[in-house]
């Protein structure tokens, strides 16, 4: 005859272990979690368009993103008249070098279009923010290369920075000597709106002693 008498005194073997267990699950639950702290992303440096109002975050995005790519050759150029435009270039990071050639487009948009992405000048000939020809933008390879893309802020203004690419590291210059950007924009052949144009952006923190635009 079987024995019953000490069946109520085996305890399962997982009992011992699962009692502290689901101990550990309560005070885990009820432990504070970390603390994760938001991405916030990082400030647009300023530009001469940015009193035009907010939709022109978008064309600033733009002309950065493309400096690190199509213009990524811009960054790495110390032009030979730098000290006129952007005193702080020589030891500037990437970003406020960067920074440097965006503002320079937007205060040359000033001067091409008053900051309008629908102008047309010249007859039918120039288009967008920094008036670019149809013919010029295909001549440099750009994507926006007719007058509709052209009008299109974003799609200008990285034809602008693929241009601006190739002629600054043709010429050694932002400007100076009809090279540069004075190659393809007007407004660098007046005296008066090359002063302008550098007395905005030189004094723009990102081409003053280092500090992040």
């Amino acid at each position: 005859m079987q024995d019953k008498r000490n069946t109520s005194r085996v305890r399962p073997a997982t009992l011992g272990v699962a009692v502290p267990f689901l101990t550990l699950l309560i005070l885990g639950a009820c432990a504070p979690q970390p603390t994760v702290a938001p991405v916030v992303p990082e400030a647009l440096p300023a530009m001469a368009w940015d009193h035009q109002g907010s939709h022109t975050d978008a064309w600033t995005e733009a002309t950065m993103d493309a400096l690190q790519t199509e213009g990524a050759a811009l960054l790495s150029e110390v032009p030979g008249d730098i000290g006129t435009w952007c005193p702080g270039y020589v030891e500037a990071a990437p970003r406020q070098r960067a920074a440097f050639w965006a503002g320079l487009l937007s205060a040359l948009a000033r001067f091409e279009s008053t900051w309008n992405p629908q102008a047309v000048g010249g007859g039918g000939k120039w288009f967008g923010l920094v008036q670019i020809a149809p013919a010029t933008a295909r001549g440099y390879g750009c994507d926006a290369d007719s007058g509709s893309e052209l009008t299109n802020g974003a799609e200008n203004l990285e034809c602008a920075v693929r241009i601006a690419a190739k002629t600054v590291t043709r010429d050694g210059v932002v400007a100076a000597g009809g090279g540069g950007f004075a190659a393809d924009w007007g407004p660098f052949a007046s005296a008066e709106k090359r002063r302008e144009m550098a007395q905005w952006v030189s004094s723009q923190s990102y081409c003053r002693n280092q500090v992040s635009p």
